[in-house]
């Protein structure tokens, strides 16, 4: 398998650092100084007994924490804790919002703050409201939010809708869906939506389960990883502990990405001190450039490569799956050249990726949002995973899918019915519970939502955790459709961007929350490996603070509009009456209802696949076939054209956080990894600036399909020719991607911008 990393000459002309500061190793020592300033922090002693608490880690979902202790997980490994975890944990442990803030601030000033800016306001302490044609948020009392928010779920059912974040607990998670459909509506819009939606759905059409099929325990298993549209280092710093592994035991790594990011190149781990930190860890084994929304042309050609290679484990799909041969017909009609022109990889590139999965005896197929943010999002999951399958490597040891979900409890949320797409066993569970038919309305996924309130047709919005607002494409739409919706309340332990912007027609409330690791009852979350975690109870830092936990508001605004009818939502209150409603309802879940007399956290049944049998009604996987995607961009004259003289070019904008940040919240402006030293960048390859006439670190526009940003500065950088990328939220305001229709995901991947310049 060899050490050797095989970068494409075409694609990646140099593959030196964009600027002589960059890094030249992902993590390493700016890590463990992160670490040594937040532990020296008048903060930090706290910091440290947050990290030890019996918690889930409150990023992403590879995080660890729960019964095994703040650095272990959930196999006991030591070390487990990441620099984003330490930043989510340090944003918590602000102190109260000061009290004149709101008072002072009107909201034309709160609305001139970054998202950094909010965030670093501190945490929310009392119940705050902002009533129509008032210039400032007041506080009120939590007798007066109930009477509101109970007015306001007064209202035809089809007309009362929520959203979620995977912030919270799974009896959260839990108690929203139910509440909501116990009311009448399936309107329960989620962050899900706008990630790994294709995720969920493409493995569900393939395999009847739509999480990943690899534990932990499956994933050190396996010797390759095709690790595509991920920036692990960044999002996801757990898994390169594994990657690590798994190049040490001779393994291989293929990442496939627009940008070559250095961390996916070179990686120094904490965890290993001595043998990592000093010169870092070598992670790709081979690294694919393609061009952005071809992934399918990707697959397609390795998937080529393996039938005229002789591969393709014919015998595995005659005996597991359905649907192989028009799979595998249009392989042999399809020329080389319509795959490598589509995805601007060379055949060569592409057969040797086939031969390093093809000699391999265990691969693990994981993927982040290059994937799924784009218009053809599912049938990008649907050709992964049938290269899986012609190459054998589902349903046994070390092999399978593995998307790899951002937020901490993103996954549960999906597992706890907080979905548009409820599975029709847990249907039929739900509806035992309440004793009626749920209601057969379509409900609305987070597109459909904007959709929905600029058409007029939401009067009340629950928002759970999360940021609506700012997590959209097209922000002044986002803007407009919110502020037709009559009430929005807004559950959150902090501000952000979307409490001043994302503001209701009449009465917005925000209503301060506890924490994961403050909340004073037991509860759970699930990784993204299908992992169910305990989380002890906790306390809170602040002093004086009107916090309520989220299961607590959810049961007592259910009992106020609902009484004891069908169930007793008051006693719902109890997490731990919620868990055993959990097992009798959730697939998969039965061991929660044990799981506050032995503490025995559990994997999800039914979805680690270690034999080739599937959920479906045959029990064989259903292949999918996955023509070529046809990718254009528009000419500039699509954006009002080129003035005489000016220079400018049409890219596909890559949005992307930097390695500072977690979904839409920023802990640090710039991104010293990429060589992008604050928000107002656009990175872009050295040979577009060269053939467009534009220059590195020029002050251009960025016009997009909603909208134009002014003194953007260009940094050169390792990234696909023709592509370009910019910090999300701060470039949603400009962009208006298309969605993939049979998802709702919008290609926040693939946005069609012009780049301009004098």
């Amino acid at each position: 398998m060899g050490d050797r990393i095989s970068v494409s000459a075409k694609t990646t002309p140099d593959p030196s650092p964009a600027d002589p500061g960059t890094p030249a190793v992902g993590g390493g020592w700016p890590v463990i100084d992160g670490w040594a300033k937040a532990s020296l922090s008048p903060r930090g002693p706290l910091l440290w007994q947050t990290l030890l608490h019996k918690s889930a880690c409150l990023s992403c979902a590879w995080g660890t924490g729960g019964q095994n202790g703040g650095f272990r997980d959930e196999l006991g490994q030591p070390l487990q804790r990441c620099l984003k975890s330490v930043e989510a944990i340090a944003a918590e442990l602000q102190p109260a919002v000061p009290e004149g803030v709101f008072a002072q601030r009107s909201l034309a000033e709160l609305q001139r703050l970054s998202s950094m800016e909010a965030d670093r306001l501190g945490r929310l302490s009392h119940p705050l409201i902002l009533r129509e044609g008032r210039s400032h948020y007041e506080r009120l009392g939590w007798d007066d939010v109930f009477e509101l928010a109970e007015a306001a779920f007064q209202r035809p059912p089809e007309r009362v809708a929520s959203y979620s974040s995977g912030r919270s607990s799974n009896e959260a998670a839990y108690l929203l869906q139910l509440l909501l459909r116990a009311w009448g509506s399936n309107n329960l819009a989620d962050c899900s939506d706008l990630c790994h939606a294709p995720s969920t759905v493409g493995l569900a059409e393939v395999f009847g389960s739509g999480t990943s099929m690899v534990s932990l325990e499956r994933l050190q298993q396996a010797d390759c990883v095709v690790l595509v549209g991920s920036n692990a280092p960044a999002n996801h710093p757990r898994l390169m502990n594994e990657l690590i592994h798994l190049r040490e035991r001779g393994g291989s790594v293929i990442v496939i990405n627009p940008v070559l990011e250095v961390g996916l190149l070179k990686f120094g781990s904490p965890a290993f001190p001595i043998k990592s930190m000093l010169r870092g860890s070598k992670i790709a084994s081979l690294f694919l450039q393609p061009i952005p929304g071809s992934d399918t042309a990707v697959f397609l050609g390795i998937q080529k490569a393996l039938l005229e290679g002789g591969t393709i484990k014919f015998d595995f799909l005659k005996a597991h799956t359905e649907g192989w041969k028009a799979v595998v017909e249009p392989l042999k009609s399809t020329p080389w050249e319509a795959i490598t022109n589509c995805c601007g990889l060379s055949r060569e590139e592409l057969e040797e990726a086939a031969a390093v999965i093809g000699r391999s005896s265990g691969v693990v197929f994981a993927w982040a949002m290059g994937i799924t943010h784009q218009a053809n999002g599912t049938a990008n999951v649907h050709a992964i995973a049938n290269t899986a399958l012609l190459s054998g490597n589902v349903g046994r040891p070390g092999a399978g899918t593995m998307p790899i979900r951002g937020h901490s409890n993103v996954q549960g949320f999906g597992s706890m019915g907080v979905t548009v797409k409820l599975r029709a066993e847990m249907q039929k569970a739900l509806e035992t519970l309440l004793g009626h038919p749920l209601s057969r309305v379509p409900g609305y996924d987070t597109r459909a939502l904007i959709e929905a309130a600029e058409a007029g047709a939401v009067d009340t919005l629950l928002c759970l955790g999360g940021n609506l607002w700012g997590a959209n494409p097209d922000s002044e739409q986002a803007r407009r459709a919110l502020g037709r919706i009559d009430t929005i309340l807004y559950l959150a332990t902090k501000p952000n961007q979307g409490h001043f912007h994302g503001l209701a027609a009449r009465t917005t409330l925000v209503l301060p929350v506890f924490n994961r690791f403050e909340t004073p009852h037991r509860t759970t979350t699930e990784s993204g490996n299908n992992f169910v975690r305990l989380n002890e109870p906790g306390s809170t830092h602040l002093k004086r603070a009107d916090l309520i936990s989220e299961v607590g508001f959810l049961a007592e605004l259910a009992m106020r509009l609902m009484g004891r009818d069908p169930i007793d939502w008051e006693r719902l209150q109890d997490p731990v009456y919620v868990r055993q409603l959990i097992a009798r309802t959730v697939p998969g879940y039965a061991p929660i209802a044990a799981i506050d007399a032995n503490n025995g956290e559990f994997s999800v049944k039914g979805r680690l696949f270690e034999q080739p049998r599937f959920p479906t009604p045959s029990g064989r996987a259903r292949m999918q076939a996955t023509p070529l995607p046809v990718l254009e961009l528009p000419e500039p004259a699509h954006f009002g054209g080129l003035a005489p003289g000016e220079h400018g070019l049409v890219v596909a904008l890559i949005t992307a956080r930097s390695y500072g940040q977690h979904n839409t919240v920023v802990y640090k402006a710039g991104d010293a990894y990429r060589g992008m030293p604050h928000r107002q960048t656009i990175l872009m390859n050295r040979g577009d600036l060269a053939r467009s006439g534009l220059g590195a670190h020029q002050r251009v526009s960025v016009q997009g399909e909603a909208g134009r940003l002014e003194a953007i500065e260009i940094i050169p950088g390792e990234i696909r020719e023709g592509a370009a990328l910019m910090f999300y939220p701060e470039v949603n305001a400009i962009i208006r991607p298309p969605v993939d229709a049979r998802s709702g995901t919008p290609a926040f991947k693939r946005a069609p911008v012009l780049v301009r310049g004098g």
